[in-house]
């Protein structure tokens, strides 16, 4: 197949894609053998395809035209390439055709916002007009001279000041940002001023075109802009190939820049990012010279520079284009795995396994370590990208659906690239940390010529060991057969790992129940005992009071048998029965009915009969002596008075009550 020809696949490929970077483009176009549709369907296998040549007039194009001066003949149109930038000049008589000129259209007004330090300029310009005449009407708001200004946020950078806006493909509102040419600093080449934006704090407001919604997200200058759009993915879920941005400056080349490098400004910078439609329309190359008319003016017509190589230059640029799977020096695992699942994906499609994305040990746990009836088997994918068999083995092997069906079943699938040897230590370190040297010395016997390998993870009896290792230069069927013949031991294993696991549990049942019972029993003696302990001191505590209460008792008997001893030693005679008219008898009625009986003199104190009672047992402070008539309460009274005195009879009765 001629040079040529491959360019004019390649054009069409890149036309139906809308891959620009060339040697991607190649490499689909490589990896199919150079058939077109196989190479589209396998770049975009979401959508449907139609490639250039099968278009018919009535399709809508989008067209890039500039009138000539009438007495010219024909018109000019400008053709660009993506990678080359190489333009040619196409002659085109004017014929009607489906779609409308541009200049014919209706003259648009755009509205530029030009912000510029903490002011919003507005600006309301034709699009006829040049990128110069913007820059004019800047210099009359802000007083910064056209050459000192520095604009960016356009959708299509302009190529110079003389650039007509209608060319830029313009919406009809549009905000740019803009900074003095004096104002800048050079960060790269100043590494003070570089490590003070380093440490600063921008705040990026990304509008999601998908839904319309926005995020203030900040990042620090250090991070690259490859750190926001994997922090932008999390949040739309749409993979860093497929994302497309607006709003970053011009003099950014790559995701590795700083965001203290790239000029965006501080400490806010607007941005909005979307998805690449299934097939973009490529504004930039544009061809409206039918086969016929490039038949007759092909005189006029200078083929792109990029497409006049040859095979060898073809190889060149695939392998210098290719993207492994994992970048070089992995020190994170688990960023490692999501990087390698995300690029397994843009470069193989959606038909492959779900990749566990953390750390081996995490997936060593999560396959093996688990009890036997939640247990998997681990498969380690080991890919090596100058392996002549990681295209087929990846997508015809690993992308089966038979094949998808026994991984997703039965294993977890880890995956890691060791095209790098710095990442092949890595790797190694993290199987000795967890299965050890014997599976370290396995995993570097392993021969680089078969590989991809896939290697199989077994959890037999206690220990987690290889079981095998499927080589990348095996056919469907023969890897069918090892991970069925593996499926098929580790269920064996996996039943009496079961059968082990159960009875093990039973016995820590019945032991656990046995241990229940024991502290059971073991907390009611322990109550038994508090209780006869609380009895005991119950009871010990009513002893000791009641022997307080005798004691209090006795002793207040002992101070009332010494008081009532003393009261008699001072009691004087009871006087002779006929003693003469001086003598009266006295009756006291006790609380019983009983009657105590005595002879007193007149002229005997009223305390004489009290201490009397008091002799026969009855203290005054628990007893009182009353008089019937009149009815006096004579405990109460002058113990100093005489019975004269209290008008005592001489036959007197006294009623003695309880207090």
């Amino acid at each position: 197949m001629m040079a040529g020809t491959r360019a004019e696949i390649l054009a069409d490929f890149q036309a139906c894609t809308g891959i620009d970077d060339v040697g991607d483009a190649i490499k689909y176009l490589q990896d199919s053998n150079w058939d077109l549709l196989a190479a589209v369907n396998q770049a975009m296998p979401r959508g449907t395809q139609q490639l250039p040549s099968e278009m018919s007039p009535d399709i809508e194009m989008i067209e890039e035209i500039e009138r000539m001066p009438h007495s010219s003949s024909s018109s000019s149109q400008t053709v660009h390439d993506s990678k080359s930038n190489s333009k040619m000049d196409v002659v085109e008589n004017s014929k009607p055709g489906t779609s409308k000129l541009k200049n014919c259209a209706r003259e648009r007004i755009l509205t530029f916002r030009i912000k510029y330090l903490s002011n919003v300029y507005k600006i309301n310009l034709s699009e006829l007009s040049s990128l110069s005449d913007l820059k004019q009407l800047i210099w009359e708001q802000t007083s910064v001279s056209p050459c000192q200004q520095r604009l960016y946020g356009w959708p299509k950078v302009p190529e110079s000041p003389s650039t007509s806006l209608q060319t830029l493909d313009l919406p009809k509102e549009n905000t740019l940002c803009m900074s003095s040419l004096t104002e800048d600093l050079d960060i790269t080449t100043d590494s003070a001023n570089l490590a003070e934006h380093m440490t600063q704090t921008y705040t990026l407001n990304i509008k999601d075109e998908i839904r319309k919604e926005t995020y203030n997200l900040k990042f620090l200058g250090s991070c690259t802009i490859l750190d926001v759009k994997s922090g932008i993915y999390s949040l739309i879920n749409v993979p860093i190939r497929y994302q497309q941005w607006k709003g970053w400056p011009s003099s950014v080349k790559n995701d590795s820049t700083m965001l203290a490098q790239s000029g965006i400004s501080y400490p806010e910078h607007d941005l909005s990012v979307t998805e690449l439609p299934m097939k973009l329309e490529k504004k930039d190359v544009i061809d409206l010279v039918g086969s016929d008319s490039s038949e007759n003016e092909g005189d006029d017509v200078e083929e792109p520079e990029s497409f006049n190589v040859d095979d060898d230059i073809f190889i060149d640029i695939k392998s210098t284009k290719i993207q492994c799977l994992m970048p070089e020096n992995v020190t994170d695992e688990t960023m490692g795995t999501l990087l390698f699942a995300e690029e397994f994906e843009n470069r193989y499609g959606l038909g492959h396994p779900e990749f566990f994305t953390g750390k081996f040990k995490d997936a060593v746990k999560e396959s093996c370590l688990k009890p036997a009836k939640e247990r998997k088997l681990l498969a380690v994918y080991l890919h090596h990208d100058n392996s002549v068999l990681a295209n087929v083995f990846c997508t015809q092997l690993l992308g089966s659906e038979t094949v998808l069906q026994v991984l997703s079943a039965n294993f977890i699938v880890w995956g890691w690239d060791i095209t790098y040897e710095s990442n092949r230590q890595r790797f190694l370190s993290s199987v000795k940390e967890t299965l050890g040297p014997v599976a370290v010395l396995a995993m570097k016997n392993i021969d680089i010529d078969t590989l991809p390998v896939l290697v199989i993870i077994m959890r037999t009896r206690s220990n987690t060991e290889i079981f095998t290792t499927v080589h990348g230069n095996v056919g469907v069927n023969e890897l069918l057969t090892n991970l069925i013949h593996a499926v098929d031991v580790f269920q064996l294993q996996r039943r009496a790992d079961i059968g082990v696991e159960e009875e093990r549990q039973a016995r820590e049942r019945v032991k656990q129940e046995q241990d229940r019972a024991y502290q059971e029993s073991l907390a009611a003696d322990r109550a038994k005992e508090k209780a006869k302990e609380q009895k005991k001191v119950e009871e010990e505590l009513e002893k000791r009071k009641k022997l307080e209460a005798e004691n209090e008792r006795l002793a207040e008997e002992a101070r009332k048998e010494a008081h009532r001893q003393t009261v008699e030693s001072s009691l004087p005679p009871e006087p002779q029965q006929g003693a003469g008219d001086g003598v009266l008898k006295v009756r006291v009625r006790l609380p019983t009915g009983k009657f105590l009986e005595r002879r007193f003199q007149f002229d005997t104190p009223l305390q004489t009969l009290l201490n009397f009672l008091i002799v026969e047992g009855y203290p005054t402070e628990e007893y009182k002596v009353l008089c019937s008539w009149p009815r006096r309460d004579l405990t109460s009274m002058d113990s100093k008075l005489t019975l004269m005195d209290l008008k005592f009879c001489p036959q007197e009765t006294v009623i003695l009550e309880e207090r």
